[in-house]
């Protein structure tokens, strides 16, 4: 059988038990090279043990994992290398500057360096990357909170990983800090072809960032696509607003875009402000997780995996 290099992550009845108690009951997954993949849940679901199996700082119970084509329970120092972490915190180095840090985590990943890929990321093009450069030379202790995540997130790639995990990764950024550093995450995947497995609380992150969702509850997956595949899966209608002759109309249909269409075809340009919305993704991952909770059956995968970047709402002006 052929190996397929893109396959970055390959996840296959992962189960985990303590005790008694099976926090994962099976959760199978993959990821390929370049996406962005959101892993969402409620605080209990497995997040955390899932991604501590991933990095190889837990063993799993059963089941089959691949990362990087390598099981991470037996994963050496040039597989550690290949992988970035950017935890919700990191340890004090108050006294070191941002600099001098960065080069010094970068030296250590120097020898791991391939035909492919030159490690470390040069350190003032780091720096730039996360927003740094003005306090390049500045002490980390006299940084802000949001400058410190931007640390962060620039020592979680100094080794220009090709598997980064983000645990939570814009918190206490403002709405500037954050807008740049979702275009920092795209130019990671897209650019450097690098795949990111995030976690984090905030949806609308999610959904403005990952090419896929993936939702674990009671230590299972019990959805996986776009976050417009799984809206349109839960809420089969879409909501349709527009004007006309300066009267503002909605309308709910479950072909938004047949409907679009014959609009335009019966009054043409005189439609103005059109905008179709289906369902947030928050209210998809809200009731998604009561239906698994309730015990009623959800679906587990879903068939688009394309890109969902551009949010779950369409605007388009009159033509």
């Amino acid at each position: 059988m052929a190996i397929d290099h893109d396959l970055v992550l390959d996840v296959r009845d992962l189960r985990m038990r303590y005790g008694n108690n099976d926090v994962l009951g099976g959760v199978t997954f993959q990821a390929r090279r370049g996406e962005v993949v959101s892993l969402l849940g409620p605080n209990g679901a497995g997040k955390t043990t899932t991604i501590e199996i991933l990095e190889g700082f837990r063993t799993r119970s059963a089941g089959e994992v691949s990362v990087l084509g390598i099981d991470p329970a037996h994963g050496a120092e040039d597989w550690q290398a290949r992988l970035g972490v950017v935890l919700q915190s990191w340890r004090d180095h108050g006294k070191w500057r941002v600099r001098e840090l960065l080069a010094h985590l970068g030296s250590y990943y120097a020898s791991y360096s391939t035909e492919h890929i030159q490690r470390p990321w040069d350190t003032d093009e780091l720096i730039d990357a996360v927003g740094l450069t003005e306090h390049a030379t500045k002490k980390i202790r006299t940084l802000s909170g949001g400058q410190r995540r931007r640390l962060d997130v620039a020592i979680g790639i100094v080794g220009r990983p090709e598997l980064l995990f983000l645990d939570e990764p814009t918190a206490g950024f403002d709405p500037e800090a954050r807008r740049e550093f979702h275009d920092l995450v795209h130019r990671l995947a897209d650019d450097n072809e690098t795949t990111i497995l995030l976690t984090t609380h905030d949806l609308d992150e999610a959904e403005k960032l990952a090419d896929r969702i993936l939702i674990l509850t009671g230590g299972r997956i019990i959805a996986d696509g776009s976050a417009d595949a799984l809206s349109r899966q839960i809420a089969g209608e879409a909501e349709v607003r527009w004007t006309r002759d300066g009267q503002r109309f909605v309308h709910s249909t479950t072909v938004a875009t047949k409907f679009v269409h014959e609009l335009f075809k019966q009054h043409g340009e005189g439609i103005g402000e059109l905008e179709v919305r289906r369902a947030s993704l928050e209210d998809t991952y809200m009731t998604m997780v009561r239906q698994a909770e309730s015990g009623q059956v959800a679906p587990s995968t879903f068939g688009d995996r394309g890109p969902s970047r551009a949010g779950s709402a369409m605007k388009a002006g009159a033509r």
